[in-house]
Parts: C-alpha cells; sequence; structure tokens
C-alpha cells in the first residue's frame, strides 16, 4: 500500500463535509450578527435536508441511466463549489436584504445552500469514487471523513468560540429603598480570530480536497486497483489457471447467488438489515444526538461541553484508524455495537430531556460519565459504518451509491423527526449556564 495513496485518501475525504460541520461549530459567533439569531439552526436544518436533491439526482442517474452520468465530473463541480462558496462566505455572511419587511441574511442562506447540496452529494460520488482504488483505502477516506468534523472543532476550540465566562453582576430589586443583590451573569469572551478567517480556512480546506483528487486521478505513484483479479467480501480472488481449468472449476467452486444485489454474498434479508442499521446508525450520530449535544452537555459546565464535543470529534477518525487494523465483516457484530451505541445514546438523550437538571448534575461524576457516553457512543456507530462501507465495497460500485443514498435517507428521517422537537414543541430547555439551581 502506498502511503501517498493514504495521505490523498484523507485529505480527499477531508473535505466531504468540513464546510457544514465547520458551519455549525462557528454559529456562537455567527449568530449575534444576524437577524435570524439562534432560529438560525433551524433554517439551517431545512436547507441542509432540502439539499439533498443533489444525491437524490446523481441515484436517480444511477438508477434509470447508468454509465451516463460523469462521476468524475461532478466530483470537481462540487469540490469547486465548495471552495467558492466558502470564500465567499466570508466576505458576505453579515450582508442582509429585505424580504416581506423583514432583514434575512441572504447571502449566507444561499451561500449554504451550495455548501449543503456540496456535502450532501459527497455522500453518494466520493464513496463510489473509491471504488477504483484498492479496498484498505477506504478505510483512510473514512477516516478523512471523521477528520472533516475534527478540524474544524479543533480550529474553534483555538478560536475560542463559546468561551463563558461568569461574572458579578448588580441587580437593584427595589427601587425605593434601594436595595440591591448580586448574581451571576454569563459574558461570551471574544474570539481570538474573526468568522472570516474561519471561513477563509474552510475554503481552504476544500482547495486541498481538490488538489488531493486531482492527485488520486493523475500522480503516477497512486496505487490503483488492479485490472487482474477482483475482491469478494475483502479476499482477493487469484486467476492463475489456465482458461480450460477454469471452466472445469467455475462449475464446482462459484457460490450460487443469494440475491441480485452485488455480487450475490447476501441474501435479501442480510442486504435489507445492512441497510436499515446504516439508515439508523447514521441518523443517530449525524443529526439525532448532535441536536441535543448542548442540551446534554451544558446542565454540567461549559468545560464538558467542550471536552464532549472535542472527544466525540476524535472518536470518529480513531474508529476508522481502529478499522483499518481490525476490518470485521460479522453482521451479529455489527448488529451488537449498533445496540450498544443506540443504548448509550438512549442515556444521552434522557440527560438532555432532563436538562437543565440531568442526574448527577451536582457531582464530578455526572461530566465524566456524558463525557465517556460521548466517546462511546461515537466510537461504536463509527466502527459501524466503516464495517458497512467495507461491506458495501465488496458488492462493487452501484452498491456504494446506494450506501451514499442511504446515510442521506437516514440523516433526513433523524431531522425530519428532531426538528419539531427542538424548534417547535421545545421539548428541550437549557438552563443559564451561571445561574441554574437544581434541587
Amino acid at each position: 500500500m502506498s502511503l501517498l495513496t493514504h495521505i490523498l485518501a484523507v485529505l480527499f475525504g477531508m473535505g466531504s463535509w468540513v464546510s457544514i460541520n465547520g458551519l455549525w461549530v462557528e454559529l456562537p459567533l455567527i449568530v449575534p450578527h444576524i437577524p435570524e439569531g439562534w432560529f438560525l439552526p433551524s433554517y439551517l436544518s431545512v436547507l441542509i435536508q432540502m439539499a439533498n436533491v443533489g444525491p437524490i439526482f446523481v441515484t436517480l442517474m444511477h438508477r434509470f441511466h447508468p454509465g451516463k452520468l460523469n462521476e468524475t465530473a461532478v466530483i470537481y463541480i462540487i469540490i469547486g463549489l465548495g471552495t467558492v462558496a466558502s470564500f465567499l462566505l466570508g466576505f458576505f455572511w453579515k450582508e442582509t436584504l429585505v424580504v416581506s419587511g423583514f432583514h434575512r441574511s441572504g447571502a449566507l442562506l444561499v451561500l449554504t445552500f451550495f455548501l449543503a447540496t456540496v456535502d450532501c452529494t459527497s455522500s453518494v460520488t466520493f464513496l463510489p469514487f473509491m471504488m477504483q482504488l484498492k479496498p484498505e483505502y477506504l478505510t483512510t477516506y473514512y477516516i478523512g471523513e471523521g477528520v472533516s468534523g475534527l478540524l474544524p472543532a479543533l480550529v474553534a476550540l483555538v478560536q475560542g468560540v463559546g468561551v463563558v465566562h461568569c461574572i458579578n453582576s448588580t441587580h437593584i430589586s427595589n427601587q425605593t429603598s434601594n436595595t440591591s443583590s448580586f448574581e451571576l451573569q454569563a459574558q461570551y469572551q471574544p474570539a481570538n480570530f474573526s468568522v472570516e478567517v474561519f471561513f477563509f480556512f474552510l475554503s481552504a480546506m476544500m482547495l486541498v480536497c481538490l488538489v488531493a483528487f486531482i492527485l488520486l486521478n493523475y500522480h503516477p505513484a497512486v496505487a490503483r486497483e488492479p485490472t487482474n483479479g477482483r475482491y469478494t467480501n475483502g479476499v482477493k480472488a487469484k486467476n492463475n489457471k489456465w482458461p480450460e481449468q477454469n471452466l472445469m472449476l467455475d462449475s464446482y467452486k462459484t457460490p450460487k447467488r443469494r440475491s441480485r444485489f452485488g455480487t450475490g454474498a447476501y441474501s435479501v434479508v442480510e442486504v435489507v438489515y445492512i441497510f436499515v442499521i446504516l439508515a439508523w446508525v447514521n441518523g443517530l450520530s449525524n443529526v439525532v444526538l448532535p441536536s441535543v449535544q448542548s442540551y446534554s452537555c451544558m446542565p454540567y459546565g461549559n468545560n464538558v461541553y467542550h471536552l464532549s464535543a472535542t472527544m466525540a470529534a476524535v472518536s470518529n477518525p480513531l474508529a476508522c484508524f481502529i478499522a483499518m487494523f481490525l476490518p470485521k465483516r460479522s453482521l451479529v457484530l455489527m448488529g451488537s455495537l449498533t445496540i450498544v451505541g443506540s443504548g448509550v445514546g438512549a442515556y444521552i438523550m434522557w440527560m438532555a430531556a432532563l436538562s437543565p437538571c440531568p442526574l448527577l448534575v451536582h457531582g464530578p461524576w455526572g461530566g465524566v460519565i456524558m463525557v465517556l457516553a460521548w466517546v462511546v457512543f461515537v466510537l461504536t456507530l463509527s466502527y459501524v459504518k466503516v464495517m458497512v462501507g467495507v461491506i458495501l465495497r465488496d458488492e462493487g460500485h452501484s452498491a456504494l451509491v446506494w450506501c451514499g443514498a442511504v446515510v442521506q435517507l437516514g440523516s433526513l428521517l433523524g431531522a425530519v423527526t428532531m426538528f419539531p422537537l427542538v424548534s417547535i414543541f421545545s421539548f428541550f430547555s437549557s438552563g443559564d449556564p451561571c445561574n441554574t439551581k437544581c434541587p
């Protein structure tokens, strides 16, 4: 395996979701300067789901006009669009226009839609492109996809996003007697560098992804999939026999197809099982739990929130790194890890529902358990994602297209479920980080 190809696969995968992930972590600095305020996350959720028009188009083209869509050209277009949109956000994210008498962040919302289209479409184009490389590089690609969430989080941490200090402030309780009391007030600290610089950083990351993609296509040292031999369930089939011997052996050694999906290695029930787990895992890890992360962590303190967010971002590429050395295809293990991750996710959701007064809120163990819960949740479900990707990679190019489509479907269902709970019915409530009193 080529070290250069591994590095390029990581950089290529890093461009898959770096723009939207970066936009989410930058929200605390963006929100105070735009008319939408904290309604912006709700608008972003809707825009991201509208952007699924991209993967729907690609999937339908593969289904009804196979071979007609130039996948490489589509990848060039979406990476270029992501680079330009991120760069323009650095100049125009504050610009507003009047719509029906109300000021709206037109440039921010439109450019965000383009970024969301880029990232959503990458799910059904980047993965199938990896069919051109050896199977080992697919796991490396998933490491890069995990880095697309880790890197913006680390940069935002250096930037100082969301750092809160509690300061004493005088509150006059009675005007006539001039009595006053002291209470703590949350004060957000200024960032170490501006939002504009952060958007230029995201644009640079997309440019790096573009360069990596060009090198994966044209650099002579990149290790391509060999033309002789094929991979079935992760094992390369060697062909050293004479044609006559092959004809005799085929009738004895060719396994019977269990379904029409891919190579036929899995039955219809197993294929449905794999795709249901894929949709469930991505719905939980991409939308459902991230939408309540602040509610589950902030009651334990600002440090617990930042530590859990950072460690969760680290856990994603770590799980992919582990999968590089321990690649498993066991459907039983896949289901077991999904149950474990879902159980931990249920605990996180329970604590978020109890916010601002979850269990063990007064002691140190509550925060420790919450950080560990986020690490285990992301670690297990990220490993499951890689398992599914490795299995479907063996089933062929079309299987990876459907893999990306189901990933987006799971995220869509998660968003449809969580949007009304969080934004409309206000099922979750957050307390004041400095003044919340719990029994």
